[in-house]
């Protein structure tokens, strides 16, 4: 967007010379956009998800008979994906990736909605934890529209947050403490919502 300058009788009341209010609109309107386009993007995204974890319904005794292996082709893949989607970034190519890496990523999620689903409340379990995703991301979306302020400066501090739980989980394995595994849980979802 160029900016031109403006004369004095178009200058609103009390702004400072050179100070173009339809900057500001632009702006403000182009955040919206790139909102809405994230927003749509978001969505879209869950369709392949969908569908990958459906696929890894069916398709989970792979990944549980080799584990590791599985393991790691699927981070390669997933790396390897991140990196194409980076290159792609400003084309279809690079949207084409990343729902085929959120496809992927609901195909890994078969086996853990299998264990989720034997469980007495498993549909429950799996149900709220659906509910509880969107409601934080509808949340969240409402808040980076009220709020005005650039939260930049809290990525170091919500870094050194994630290291941290991180290490409590890490500890928690070999502790076993109920009480730590629920608090735990609830400072990821705060630290990876703000994020």
């Amino acid at each position: 967007m160029e900016l031109k300058p403006i004369r004095t009788d178009e200058r609103a009341a009390g702004a400072p010379v050179g100070y173009d209010s339809s900057y500001e609109a632009a702006a403000s309107a182009q955040g919206q956009k790139v909102l809405r386009n994230t927003y749509l993007l978001l969505a879209l995204t869950m369709v392949p998800t969908v569908i990958g974890a459906y696929i890894g319904l069916a398709t989970s005794g792979i990944i549980v008979a080799n584990p590791i292996i599985s393991t790691l082709v699927m981070l390669a893949a997933v790396i390897g994906l991140q990196f194409g989607i980076a290159a792609n970034r400003n084309s279809g190519i690079g949207v084409a990736l990343l729902l085929l890496m959120t496809g992927l990523l609901g195909w890994w999620l078969g086996p853990i909605l299998n264990v989720a689903l034997s469980m007495k409340n498993g549909m429950a379990l799996v149900g709220y934890a659906a509910v509880g995703t969107g409601v934080i991301f509808f949340a969240m979306g409402a808040a980076a529209q009220t709020i005005k302020r650039d939260l930049s400066f809290m990525g170091k501090f919500l870094f050194v947050g994630m290291i941290a739980l991180l290490v409590a989980m890490l500890a928690n394995m070999f502790l076993q403490i109920p009480a730590l595994a629920l608090t735990i849980s609830t400072l990821v979802i705060v630290v990876f919502s703000m994020f």
